[in-house]
């Protein structure tokens, strides 16, 4: 393949030791949700003034290595006319891009989900290398539906929706992120979210295999093993780590790029610490992939309150993302201390039921 080096190259940077993922590809709808919340109008110039208050966050590069931008984004500049994809690559931060399309109906009627945009994807991978994105990013969704295990069906869309959107990816000179995320809607136990993870993951790289996609020039994004959001026992964060370290080395390639976790709509102190928590009962078992972070919500949240739509509170806004990149750099290293988290913290759950963005 005619990107093979360069693929590898960029993956390479984008798992330099604690660096993790801005995730900050939200669309107009989402981020409606989160202005709504601090009175500020969801318009284009007001998404253009938050974005760039992330993006100019002084020393974010020394924890962020890659930022996952929408479309409109890439195309934005800072008030003095720096566009975003190329402010962030001076920085030595890789743009991303989010290239699906959002989901569908798996069949009329259905519950589970499929996901749109592989129809005009190869032409837009395309046009967002030009444009100076290197990696991307696909999100599929499952779901345990009343205790009940994802369908096959749904199982194997999701596999090979991810499988083609990889080998496309590849083709154009894009990092993939494999994004194969089950839901935590339910009240099923973590147990069962663990067995389920298992199938989806071991079908997930079964396509990737079939698709001849490079995996050292590829990546995962999945999700924490968790109890369902609804599940009445006690949270047990050690048992999180436990098991999702168990079904990630059951399942994934030692070749394979690395591994991003995603959020999920836990609280900012709680991914922080269960990614501390994994990192560390990783390393107990030898080496594997580089273990990191790919969160929205769990950098954002204190950081969308604390501005507030107030170019006064920029300062502000950005040393709490970057106290907040901080903590998760440190937690990938296996060095988090709760002990230091800042009071403007608040462990909030995020969940939202069926969240899309």
């Amino acid at each position: 393949m005619t990107h093979r080096d360069e693929l590898i190259a960029t993956v390479k940077h984008l798992t330099q030791a604690g660096k993790g993922f801005l995730a900050a590809d939200e669309s107009p709808n989402t981020l409606k949700q989160k202005f709504d919340k601090i009175n500020v109008e969801q318009k284009e110039e007001n998404r253009r003034a938050y974005r760039e208050l992330l993006f100019t966050t002084p020393d974010l590069e020394k924890h962020i290595s890659g930022v996952i931008l929408f479309s409109e984004t890439v195309s934005q500049s800072t008030h003095d006319s720096k566009n975003f994809a190329q402010l962030l690559q001076s920085r030595g931060i890789v743009p991303g891009i989010k290239l699906d399309e959002g989901l569908a109906e798996l069949y009329p009627g259905s519950e589970e989900k499929y996901t749109l945009g592989l129809d005009t994807l190869d032409k837009r991978a395309a046009q967002f290398y030009q444009l100076g994105c290197r990696f991307a990013k696909w999100r599929c969704v499952l779901k345990i539906l009343n205790g009940t295990s994802p369908s096959e069906l749904s199982i194997r869309e999701v596999a090979y929706n991810l499988a083609r959107y990889a080998s496309l990816c590849q083709k154009n000179g894009l990092v993939p992120i494999v994004e194969p995320e089950l839901l935590t809607d339910g009240s099923h136990s973590i147990e069962l979210c663990a067995t389920v993870s298992r199938r989806i993951f071991s079908a997930v790289f079964a396509a990737l295999n079939e698709y001849q996609v490079i995996l050292e020039g590829c990546l995962l994004k999945p999700h924490m093993i968790t109890a369902g959001a609804t599940w009445e026992g006690k949270k047990d964060l050690n048992a999180i780590a436990k098991h999702t370290v168990a079904a990630l080395r059951d399942t994934l390639p030692v070749n394979l790029g690395g591994v991003f976790f995603l959020s999920g709509g836990q609280g900012e102190l709680e991914a922080t610490l269960c990614l501390h928590l994994i990192n560390k009962e990783n390393n107990t078992k030898g080496k594997s992939w580089p273990i990191s972070f790919s969160f929205g919500r769990a950098l954002q949240n204190s950081v969308v309150k604390a501005w507030g739509g107030k170019a006064e509170n920029t300062k502000r806004a950005q040393e709490l993302l970057l106290a907040r990149a901080k903590m998760n750099f440190d937690a990938t290293l296996g060095h988090y201390d709760s002990a230091h988290e800042l009071k403007d913290f608040a462990d909030e759950s995020m969940y939202v039921k069926n969240y899309s963005y």
